[in-house]
C-alpha cells in the first residue's frame, strides 16, 4: 500500500516556504509536547491489500459474538428492526452530505424533518433540529442556548446525578470562557432540593438535570421547575428517549429544553458509537438552536417541499461569535432513529418501553430477594439499576464474562472512591426470560 499523499519532498518544501515556515512540525507548534507522539506507531510500514485484509479478518475473529449484554451507562443493546439497515444502506442516504441545495435533497430533507417531528412529539416541546453528535454534546448546546438567553448570567448548575461524561464535556467546552459550572449535590440518587435552593442565584442561566439519571434512578421534578423559573433561570432535562414511551416527558415537566441521545433507536452499541444527539426547546428559543432546522414549505407548483431554514452554514464558522460549533452532518444516524421509531409506531414504542421496565424489574426483584446484593439507592427506575455487592465488582464481572454474560459496569470506573463495590445493570427488551434467569444463576455462582 502506498502513501495516500502524493507530494514530493520538493512540493512540501515549496509549500512550507510559501507560508513562511521551515518544517511541518511548526504547523503543530501550539499542541502541548506531552500530547505529541514521541516515536512512530508500532505498525508495519507497508502491507499489500490482501495482507491487510488477512490481518483485519484475524482481528475480527477474536471478537466474541455470543455474549449476552447487560451493559448500560448510556449505550444499550436494543432490538433493531431490519428495515433500519435496509433504508440507511441506500446510497442516496449513506453517501449524502449536508443538504444545502433543496432541489437535489428532498429525500434527505424530509428525513430530517420527520426526525425533528418525532423528537418534538417525544419531548412535548415545540422545535427540534438535527446533527448533534451525541447526548453529551447536546448538553453543551442546551447550556449555550441558556447562556445566550438569560441576561447577565454566567453560571451553569448541573446535577451530581448527571452522566460523568456529560460533566466532562461541559467542563471542557466552557473552560476559559468565563462561565462557571457548579454541581448541585445529590441525595439518595436524586438532585438535592436543599442544595439547589442555596445555589440558585441571580447569575444562574440554567439547571441541567437527567432522568432516568446516570444511576438509573427516576427523578421527580415536582416543585423544581417552579423554583428554577422563579429564579428567572431555565431548566434543561436529559432523558433516555425510549423512556418517554411511558414516562413524563421534558415538556410535561415544564422544562425549557429537552435533550439526550438517540442510540436506543436504530443504532448498534458497537464500540460506543456512532450515535446522534437530540435537542428540543420551547419556541422562544428557536432562533438560538444549534445545528440544522429543516422547515416545510411548498414549491412553485404548490406541492409540499422541504428546505433548511433559519440558519446557514456560515453561522457555524464565526469562531467565538458562532451559535454553535456543530458543522458535520449527523443525518444518517438520525435517519436510523427515524426509521426505527416509524417502524415501532406509538403503540410499539409503548410496548418497547413497557418491556424494558418490566424485564428490568423482574431481574432486580430476583437479585434482591435471592442473592446477597442490595440496591444502591431506594428510588424508582426504568430499565437500569445500581447494586452494591460484597465482592469487588470488576472481579465479579470478569467471572461472569467467562460464562458469556456482560454483567454490567462497575461504578468505580467512574467514581473509584465513592462507589467501590457498586454495579450498574441495564436490561432491554432484547433480553429473554431465559437470559434473565441465567444472569441470576451465573451471579449466584460467582458470589459464592
Amino acid at each position: 500500500m502506498f502513501s495516500y499523499l502524493p507530494h514530493t519532498e520538493q512540493d512540501v518544501a515549496d509549500m512550507l516556504k510559501e507560508i513562511g515556515i521551515t518544517s511541518i512540525d511548526e504547523l503543530f507548534s501550539d499542541i502541548p509536547p506531552d500530547l505529541l507522539l514521541s516515536k512512530p506507531l508500532n505498525m508495519p510500514s507497508r502491507r499489500s491489500e490482501q495482507e491487510v485484509s488477512r490481518v483485519l479478518s484475524g482481528l475480527a475473529e477474536t471478537n466474541r459474538s455470543e455474549m449476552v449484554s447487560f451493559l448500560g451507562c448510556g449505550i444499550y443493546d436494543h432490538l433493531i428492526p431490519s428495515v433500519v439497515k435496509h433504508i440507511i444502506s441506500r446510497s442516496e442516504f449513506s453517501t449524502a452530505y449536508t443538504p444545502y441545495q433543496p432541489e437535489f435533497s428532498q429525500g434527505l430533507l424530509q428525513a430530517i424533518f420527520e426526525f425533528q417531528t418525532l423528537i418534538c412529539e417525544l419531548t412535548s416541546l415545540d422545535v427540534s433540529n438535527a446533527s448533534l453528535y451525541d447526548g453529551h454534546t447536546a448538553a453543551v448546546e442546551a447550556a449555550n442556548i441558556a447562556v445566550n438567553s438569560v441576561k447577565k448570567a454566567d453560571t451553569i448548575l448541573y446535577s451530581a446525578t448527571l452522566h460523568p461524561h456529560t460533566k466532562q464535556v461541559l467542563h471542557t467546552h466552557f473552560s476559559g470562557s468565563g462561565i462557571s459550572l457548579v454541581e448541585v449535590k445529590q441525595e439518595n440518587g436524586a438532585i438535592s432540593t436543599d442544595d439547589l435552593k442555596q445555589k440558585l442565584t441571580a447569575t444562574v442561566a440554567v439547571l441541567i438535570t437527567q432522568t432516568p439519571n446516570f444511576f438509573g434512578c427516576l427523578e421527580d421534578y415536582t416543585g423544581i421547575t417552579n423554583m428554577v423559573h422563579e429564579n428567572k433561570s431555565l431548566l434543561a432535562v436529559s432523558s433516555n428517549p425510549l423512556s418517554l414511551g411511558m414516562l413524563r416527558s421534558q415538556g410535561e415537566w415544564g422544562a425549557d429544553i429537552g435533550f439526550g441521545d438517540t442510540q436506543v433507536f436504530g443504532l448498534h452499541p458497537s464500540f460506543g458509537g456512532p450515535s446522534a444527539g437530540y435537542i428540543a426547546a420551547q419556541q422562544d428559543f428557536m432562533r438560538k438552536m444549534p445545528g440544522r432546522i429543516v422547515g416545510q414549505s411548498v414549491d412553485k407548483d404548490g406541492k409540499r417541499a422541504f428546505l433548511l431554514t433559519l440558519q446557514a452554514r456560515e453561522q457555524h464558522i464565526k469562531r467565538e461569535r458562532a451559535t454553535s460549533n456543530i458543522c458535520s452532518n449527523q443525518a444518517l444516524a438520525a435517519l436510523a432513529t427515524t426509521v426505527h421509531l416509524a417502524a415501532l409506531g406509538k403503540e410499539g414504542l409503548k410496548e418497547a418501553a413497557a418491556q424494558n421496565y418490566q424485564k428490568a424489574h423482574y431481574l432486580y426483584e430476583r437479585l434482591i430477594s435471592e442473592l446477597p446484593v442490595r440496591s444502591l439507592y431506594n428510588q424508582p427506575f426504568f430499565n437500569e439499576f445500581s447494586l452494591v455487592l460484597d465482592k469487588d465488582p470488576e472481579t465479579v464481572l470478569a467471572a461472569m464474562e467467562k460464562d458469556g454474560i456482560l454483567g454490567g459496569i462497575a461504578l468505580k470506573a467512574f467514581y473509584p472512591d465513592a462507589f467501590p463495590n457498586a454495579l450498574i445493570v441495564a436490561v432491554t427488551e432484547k433480553r429473554t426470560r431465559e437470559e434473565l434467569d441465567r444472569y441470576v444463576e451465573v451471579l449466584r455462582k460467582v458470589l459464592k
